[in-house]
C-alpha cells in the first residue's frame, strides 16, 4: 500500500469514528438517577418510551439508546437492510428490509411502524432514530399504488441521476409513512427525533423522506421531478395516476408547515457529513498535513465533480503537504451497462484528469461502506491510476463511459472495500497534495 493511500484511508476511518451511532445517540443523552434527558427534554418520569428505529444506523442506534435509558423503554422497533444489525436489542423487534429499492418487507415494515406509532399511548414519548436509508426501509406504498409500480418508480429515478431532494419529493407522494404522516400517527405525549444526517443541509424534510417533518412539496412537485427528469410518460400508470389525481385535490397531501400534528415533535441531530469532515480535518492535521475543508455541498454528476476535484487539488501551489476535504453526495446518470457507485466514478473521472501528475492522490468513499451495486465503497486514485489500469488491459475513458468504475478498479487495484460501517453521513472525497518548491 503507497504512503498516501494508507494515510487517506487512516483518516477515513477517524472520520467514520466520529459519526459512530452508537457514540452519537449517548452525546445526546443524559441521566441522573431517574432523571433522564433526551436531545434537551426531560421526559416525565413517569413516562415511558416507545422507540422506532429506521435506516442504515438503526440497530447500533437503538441499542446505544436501550443501553442509556433502561427500564424506560417499553417496546420497539428496528427496521434495517439485511446484515446491519450485529445483536438482539432487548424489547426490540427486528426487521430487515429491501434498500435502495423497496421490497415486500418494506411496504411490511412501513405499516408496522405506523401500526407502533399509532398504539403509543399519551403518556408515552416516541422515540424516532432516524438515519440514511429509512425512505426505502419503510416504503408502505399509498393506496392504488402497489409495491411494484413504487419500486420501478424508485429505479428509474435513481438510474436517472435524480438528487435525493428530488427521490424523496416523488416518494413522499407515493407512500404512507413520509412526508409527517408518521408524526400525524401518534398520540404520543411527545415525539422525540434523533437523527444521523445523509443529506446536504441538514434538511429534515429530505431527511428519510421526512416522516415526522413538515412536507414543503406538493404533488405538483412530483410531477414537475418527473417531466423534469423525462419520466413522466415512463413510469407506471398508477403512479402518474395517483400523482395527477393529488395534484387535482382528489388526493390528501402530505403534512404541511404549520399543522397541529408536528407541534410535539423535537427534532435533533446527533451526527452529519460536517462532524466527520472536522474529525478527518483535525486528524490530518495531527499528522502535519496543511487541512482544509473545501466544501460540505459536494453534488452534481460524480464524473463533472470528480474532474472539477482534480482541478482544485492540481490548482494548488507548491508547499508543505496538503489535505483537500469534501463531503457531500454526486449522482450518475447511467448510461452504460457496468457497475460502479458515483464514489468510484468520481475517483474515476478524477484519476483520468490527474494522469501523470505524482503530487496528488485521493479516496473517494460512500460513508456506509456501500457505493452502489458494488462491494466496494469506493476507490483510491493518483496519478498512476491509469498506467496501472492500461497494464492490466483497462481502458479508464471505456470504462468511464460505460459507468464500470468498480470494473476498472476492482482490477486496477484501487477498489476501497470495508464492508457495512453502521453509519451514513453521505460521502467523503480526501485528497492529498505532496508538498514541494
Amino acid at each position: 500500500m503507497s504512503v498516501p493511500r494508507g494515510e487517506l484511508e487512516a483518516l477515513f476511518r477517524a472520520a467514520l469514528a466520529a459519526v459512530e451511532p452508537g457514540r452519537a445517540v449517548r452525546r445526546a443523552i443524559r441521566r441522573d438517577g431517574t432523571r433522564l434527558e433526551v436531545a434537551g427534554d426531560a421526559l416525565p418520569e413517569d413516562a415511558g418510551c416507545v422507540v422506532l428505529a429506521i435506516g442504515k444506523a438503526a440497530a447500533p442506534m437503538a441499542a446505544a439508546f436501550a443501553d442509556e435509558a433502561g427500564e424506560r423503554v417499553r417496546r420497539g422497533l428496528i427496521v434495517t437492510r439485511d446484515g446491519a444489525a450485529a445483536s438482539p436489542v432487548p424489547q426490540h423487534v427486528l426487521r430487515e428490509a429491501g434498500h435502495p429499492l423497496p421490497d415486500a418487507r418494506s411496504a411490511a415494515a412501513g405499516a408496522e411502524a405506523l401500526a407502533l406509532a399509532a398504539a403509543a399511548e399519551s403518556s408515552e414519548t416516541l422515540v424516532v432514530l432516524l438515519s440514511g436509508g429509512a425512505s426505502a426501509l419503510t416504503s408502505c406504498p399509498a393506496p392504488g399504488v402497489g409495491l411494484d409500480a413504487l419500486r420501478e418508480t424508485t429505479e428509474l429515478l435513481l438510474r436517472a441521476g435524480a438528487e435525493i431532494a428530488e427521490l424523496n419529493c416523488v416518494r413522499k407522494h407515493l407512500t404512507r409513512i413520509a412526508g409527517g404522516r408518521l408524526a400525524a400517527a401518534t398520540r404520543a405525549r411527545a415525539t422525540l427525533v434523533l437523527a444521523i444526517s445523509d443529506v446536504r443541509g441538514d434538511d429534515w424534510a429530505t431527511l428519510g423522506s421526512g416522516p415526522c417533518a413538515a412536507d414543503p412539496t406538493r404533488y405538483a412537485d412530483a410531477l414537475a421531478v418527473l417531466s423534469r427528469r423525462s419520466l413522466l410518460a415512463r413510469v407506471p400508470e398508477a403512479v402518474r395516476r395517483h400523482l395527477e389525481e393529488g395534484a387535482a385535490g382528489r388526493q390528501p397531501e402530505s403534512v404541511k408547515p404549520g399543522d397541529p400534528a408536528l407541534a410535539r415533535v423535537r427534532n435533533a441531530l446527533v451526527a452529519s457529513n460536517r462532524d466527520a469532515l472536522v474529525a478527518a480535518r483535525e486528524a490530518g492535521r495531527a499528522q502535519g498535513l496543511a487541512t482544509r475543508i473545501v466544501t460540505e455541498g459536494l453534488s452534481g454528476e460524480a464524473c463533472v465533480a470528480g474532474r472539477r476535484v482534480a482541478a482544485l487539488a492540481q490548482a494548488v501551489r507548491p508547499g508543505p503537504p496538503q489535505l483537500l476535504l469534501f463531503g457531500g453526495e454526486t449522482t450518475v446518470t447511467v448510461r452504460g451497462g457496468g457497475r460502479g457507485g458515483r464514489a468510484q466514478e468520481l475517483a474515476l473521472a478524477a484519476a483520468i484528469a490527474l494522469a501523470g501528475d505524482e503530487r496528488v492522490a485521493l479516496l473517494a468513499a460512500g460513508t456506509d461502506g456501500s457505493d452502489g451495486p458494488t462491494p466496494a465503497a469506493g476507490a483510491y486514485a493518483d496519478g498512476g491510476t491509469l498506467a496501472r489500469g492500461a497494464a492490466a488491459g483497462l481502458d479508464a475513458g471505456a470504462a468511464l463511459a460505460e459507468n464500470d468504475a468498480y470494473g476498472f478498479f476492482a482490477r486496477e487495484g484501487g477498489a476501497f472495500v470495508t464492508g457495512p460501517t453502521g453509519t451514513n453521513v453521505m460521502d467523503l472525497v480526501l485528497v492529498r497534495v505532496a508538498g514541494g518548491t
